[in-house]
């Protein structure tokens, strides 16, 4: 198997940022960034918010998702963008989500319907609307490693969902 595309879990390790009590340091397999929370919500606003990243993570996946499609058909897109913007009213509601689309490029309606229905074939626009099974483990201290393990799987999904069509 091309190890880029290596099945298994992939993780992601986080720890105490040095500065604020918010602040946490969150390393993949291959970056490193900061997350915290806005200076007057108790953070210093170094870094986007956990639910900045999850709106992120959707809306990334999003575009690369439909890049990927339109590439493959050598269509002529020339840029796209995508907002999402998150909602949850109150603790015990669903959340929501709203995800906006822009598509530049002498593309057909046809094309464009496309794209759009393809950003929602997306690995992270389908584990959004169908909800995940979390599972929570306490780990002594000396017992985790500081690694972050990456295999490439939302690639590897991503094209597979391409390949399959809708889940």
């Amino acid at each position: 198997m091309n190890t880029l595309f290596e099945a298994g879990p992939e993780s992601v390790y986080m720890s105490d940022g040095k500065y604020g009590p918010y602040q946490v340091l969150v390393r993949s397999a291959s970056s490193t960034l900061i997350v915290d929370e806005p200076f007057g919500a108790g953070g210093l606003g170094s870094g986007p918010t956990p639910f900045d990243l999850l709106s992120a993570a959707l809306g990334s996946c999003s575009l690369m998702t439909m890049r990927s499609y339109a590439d493959d058909r050598d269509w002529p897109l020339e840029g796209l963008a995508v907002r999402v913007s998150h909602d949850r009213p109150t603790l015990a509601s669903s959340d929501r989500f709203l995800k906006e689309i822009q598509i530049v490029g002498p593309l057909s309606l046809v094309q464009i319907h496309a794209l759009v229905d393809v950003s929602m074939r997306c690995p992270t626009h389908v584990t959004v609307a169908r909800g995940s099974e979390i599972e929570t483990r306490l780990v002594r201290p000396g017992d985790m490693t500081d690694m972050a393990v990456g295999r490439s799987a939302h690639m590897r999904v991503m094209k597979e969902s391409l390949r399959t069509g809708p889940p």
